[in-house]
């Protein structure tokens, strides 16, 4: 697939697409977690069967879905051969990310402790120009595939920022402002959110392009209120998963979007099996188009749904 004429595009595994192409769109999901070192800590991370994934995300598309973004970076169950089967296979659009998660899902001597920042920036920027390795780092050669990153991942844990993640922000945002391509970070239940932002804006990203995820997590309409005020997007994945507690995530959408409709993405985040319908679990990853739907059409906010879901990440996953 060539890349739309002009200078904006989004970039799916299958190619790149004009930002009005990519229609419904889940701005953080985990369709595949191939056998690595996350799933040996957490069984219940494995999400490596391709016709499982194929089976769920048809669902999604019948419901009217037409893109996700996956959010599983570099060498940490990864598998972009499986991402762009699933995708082909389904007709759902995926963006692939480049970057690196947390220090958890990695061992203590992983390679992301010993490159630099040049060499961490050149391996993302590869991910993103040129293709990404179909044995995702996990051999002594690299085979790089016709499927490009569209996004660029970081992490950060409860504690504060540590100088190994300044490495991983100095790599990200280089890779951001030579090539344009998005950024997406984790938050652990929004902490660390704000002081994200503020490497953000020191390095020079632009953050209409910089989405902070898990911050519904968070139950404080003032934090992410003064989140939101930055300018940067958020995306909530909560939804599902308040069960008999106060749903945050609903609390937050109807103090928020009246102010911020132009920042709010949402996504299901569910990368555990016991979530996917294809697996036998619940709620299926259909959850935002069918329940929460008409959750938010109760609460009167039906009319911001297209701003959640087409326009929004259509901006925020377009390269700068």
């Amino acid at each position: 697939m060539e890349k739309p004429s002009g200078s904006r595009f989004v970039r799916t595994v299958l190619g790149d697409l004009a930002p009005e192409e990519i229609g419904l769109t889940y701005a953080h999901e985990h369709i595949i977690i191939e056998e690595s070192y996350p799933t040996l800590g957490n069984p219940l991370f494995l999400l490596n069967d391709v016709d499982r994934a194929v089976e769920e995300l048809r669902r999604f598309y019948e419901a009217g879905g037409r893109t996700m973004v996956d959010t599983m970076p570099a060498d940490c169950g990864r598998n972009i051969l499986k991402l762009a089967e699933v995708s082909r296979r389904s007709g759902v659009n995926i963006v692939a990310p480049t970057g690196i998660h947390l220090e958890m899902y990695y061992l203590p001597n992983h390679w992301r402790y010993a490159y630099t920042e040049e060499q961490l920036t050149r391996l993302f920027i590869a991910d993103v120009t040129t293709g990404i390795d179909a044995n995702d780092y996990n051999g002594p050669f690299v085979d790089r595939t016709p499927h490009k990153a569209g996004m660029v991942k970081l992490a950060t844990g409860d504690e504060k920022i540590t100088p190994h993640q300044e490495k991983i922000f100095h790599a990200v945002v280089n890779t951001h402002r030579e090539t344009g391509v998005p950024i997406l970070t984790h938050t652990n239940s929004g902490l660390q959110a704000i002081e994200q932002v503020k490497r953000f804006e020191k390095l020079g990203a632009d953050l209409r392009h910089v989405v902070i995820s898990h911050v519904d997590r968070y139950q404080d309409i003032g934090y992410n209120r003064e989140l939101l005020q930055t300018g940067v997007n958020v995306e909530y994945d909560s939804a599902f998963r308040w069960k008999e507690k106060e749903n945050w995530t609903y609390k937050l959408l109807a103090a928020l979007l009246p102010d911020f409709p132009d920042q709010i993405t949402m996504g299901m985040d569910a990368a555990k099996h016991v979530y996917w319908k294809s697996y036998g679990g619940e709620p299926g990853l259909n959850f935002l188009l069918t329940t929460f739907k008409e959750d938010l059409r109760k609460m009167g906010l039906e009319h911001y749904y297209e701003n959640i879901f087409f326009k929004n990440p259509a901006r925020l996953y377009t390269f700068a």
